[in-house]
This record gives structure tokens, C-alpha cells and sequence, in this order.
């Protein structure tokens, strides 16, 4: 489903949009087929400028490029895209980063390996990613599954620093495991660049990320009040490295905000359905990259800085993290 419009449910209702970067989507996915140019248009009248396609299984790649070229291919037609045009000359647009995600290990081989090596060969994504380790089933686990993510992601570490690439990272209960690789690995995200993508950690690890150089990834999650172990992360980051250590992200059709959802919504993760059947999935129970306001929003009160600060630092931050130089609109 789609929360375009301010709903009385936050305390800050938004009058004024502001130029924002979706970090991380997975806007490629099969059930945004139907509306994907509406999408466009609807996120590009809340705000987005750039959203980035993050990938996870070898197969979808040429659909990712698929999806990439027709964004940056649209014409959007309101009145205010015309006049922002005369500042920023853009509309949205999309961007790679390729991948082999770790919840799907037991589906990658090494055949995957070298045509990730191949494709940013002959044609270089913004970023690797999302790559890292993941123990968030019993299965996941397993010392064998275990080691195989290790070495995808040291693989794909070696990848990003050949080729002088940002990485995405997908940790999720393995942050001290994901920390000693990256260490040992030397991999130096001053210089690359990175993202923390939905960071889950507690007040440690994020510290942790962000002293080797990565930024926080910040979802829809914020926006739930319950998420106390987050904000708490969050807050611990900031009071000692500042605001520049955060992006912002939908993680799209996941992680939608708390103040979208339905009765019967709990921010599934549609990429990891059964089978990746992502087109299986509700098509109307799903986040969309125009919902990136709402975690502005919600960041916004939880750090107590205002939206226009906050925005125009996240900005900064998310070129300095992808290694980018995009200028920001002009309002």
C-alpha cells in the first residue's frame, strides 16, 4: 500500500517536502510492475531525487537494469517537476548495486561469483551490495551455511576494493562476526565508502560500524515507537560521531512505516518469500519508495533536529557514503 499523504498519527505533519535519497530499494521487484511509473511520480512529488536498486540473487540482475533504464527514462509531468527542473535538472533517478545477498547462500554458487565479477567488469554499479552475514534462522546457522556466507562476502569484499566500490551491507544477528571480517579484510569505508543497510544492532556495534567508516541505514523501522533497542543504537551513534553518520532508506516493499500499515501488515520481507515469488505477494501490502518522508519525519523527532537540517545533511551523507558528488536541489 501507498502513504503518500500526512496522517494525523505522527506529530509532524509535513508541509514542505524536502530532496531525498532512498538509499536502498528494491524497486526492480515484480509487484511494482503494475504501477511502477505512478511510483515514480508519486515519490518524486515526496521528495526522492535518487533511489538505488540493491540486489541479492544473480538472476535478477538484467531485470534490475531493466528497471534502472526505464526510470531514467521517464518524462514526469507535473507542474513541479517542471519547475524543479530549472534547478537540479533531474527527475528520480535510479542507480545499481549488485550483489548476492546472504539469507539466499545456499542459491549462490560460484558460477554467481564470476558473473558478478563480469557484470561490474563491463559495467560498474554505484555499489556492491547487499552483501554480508546473516544467523537469523537455525538454519543460517548451521557451521556449513555459515562458513559459505563468509566466504561470499569476503569474495565480494575482494570485488568492491578491486574495483575501488562502496558496499551495502546486510547484517543481521552476526554484527560481531560481520565486524572481525571487515577488520581483518582491511577494508577501508573512509576511502570506499558504505552503508550499514537497516542497521539492527545494539549501541556498540553501531559505534562500531560507524568508527570503520559506515553510515547507518535508517527504515521505516524508526517509526515504530516500540523500537526502543534502534532508536537507543541510533542515538548512541550520533551523540558521538553527529548526524553525518546516518542514511535514510526504504528498503522497499519492505519495512514499511508503522503509520502506513494495515491491521494485517507487519513489514514482511517480501524479498525473502518462498521462492523469491515476489509478484506473489499483496500487491497493496507493500512500501514504496514515496514513504521515505515518514522516516525523515520520524528521524527528525527522535534526534529533535529539524526536517530541512536533517534532510539536507542526509544528503551529504548519502554521497559521501556511495562515494558520489550530487548536487542538491535547489528549493
Amino acid at each position: 500500500m501507498s502513504c503518500v499523504k500526512p496522517l494525523p498519527v505522527t506529530k509532524a505533519i509535513l508541509t514542505h517536502k524536502f530532496p531525498l535519497i532512498d538509499t536502498h530499494t528494491h524497486f526492480d521487484a515484480p509487484l511494482f510492475d503494475k504501477d511502477r511509473p505512478q511510483q515514480v511520480q508519486l515519490a518524486y512529488g515526496q521528495g526522492v531525487r535518487h533511489l538505488v536498486l540493491v540486489g541479492y540473487l544473480q538472476r535478477y540482475f538484467e531485470r534490475m537494469y531493466e528497471v534502472e533504464c526505464l526510470v531514467n527514462s521517464m518524462t514526469l509531468s507535473s507542474a513541479s517537476t517542471i519547475e524543479a527542473n530549472k534547478h537540479d535538472n533531474s527527475c528520480v533517478k535510479a542507480h545499481i548495486a549488485l550483489g548476492l545477498h546472504p539469507f539466499y547462500i545456499e542459491q549462490h554458487t560460484e558460477h554467481h561469483l564470476m558473473q558478478l565479477k563480469r557484470r561490474v567488469a563491463e559495467r560498474r554499479p554505484l555499489a556492491i551490495g547487499e552483501i554480508g552475514l546473516d544467523t537469523f534462522t537455525d538454519t543460517m546457522k548451521q557451521p556449513k551455511i555459515f562458513d559459505k556466507q563468509k566466504k561470499f562476502f569476503e569474495a565480494q569484499l575482494d570485488i568492491a576494493v578491486a574495483y575501488g566500490l562502496p558496499v551495502m551491507l546486510h547484517i543481521r544477528k552476526a554484527h560481531a562476526e560481520a565486524l572481525a571480517i571487515l577488520k581483518a579484510h582491511k577494508y577501508d569505508a573512509q576511502k570506499l565508502g558504505g552503508i550499514a543497510h537497516s542497521f539492527s544492532g545494539g549501541e556498540q556495534e553501531a559505534k562500531a560500524f560507524v568508527k570503520l567508516g559506515f553510515k547507518l541505514g535508517v527504515t521505516g523501522q524508526i517509526t515504530n515507537p516500540n523500537a526502543k533497542k534502534l532508536q537507543r543504537a541510533i542515538q548512541a551513534a550520533v551523540d558521538i560521531y553527529g548526524i553525518e553518520c546516518l542514511v535514510i532508506e526504504t528498503d522497499c516493499p519492505d519495512m514499511m512505516p508503522i503509520m502506513c500499515q494495515t491491521s494485517n501488515n507487519h513489514s514482511k520481507e517480501y524479498k525473502q518469500a518462498p521462492n523469491n515469488k515476489l509478484d506473489n505477494t499483496n500487491f497493496h501490502d507493500r512500501n514504496v519508495p514515496a514513504n521515505l518522508l515518514w522516516v525523515l519525519s520520524s528521524l527528525s523527532e527522535l534526534l529533535m533536529i529539524p526536517h530541512a537540517q536533517l534532510a539536507k545533511q542526509l544528503w551529504k551523507n548519502s554521497c559521501d557514503a556511495l562515494k558520489v558528488n550530487w548536487c542538491y536541489p535547489v528549493q
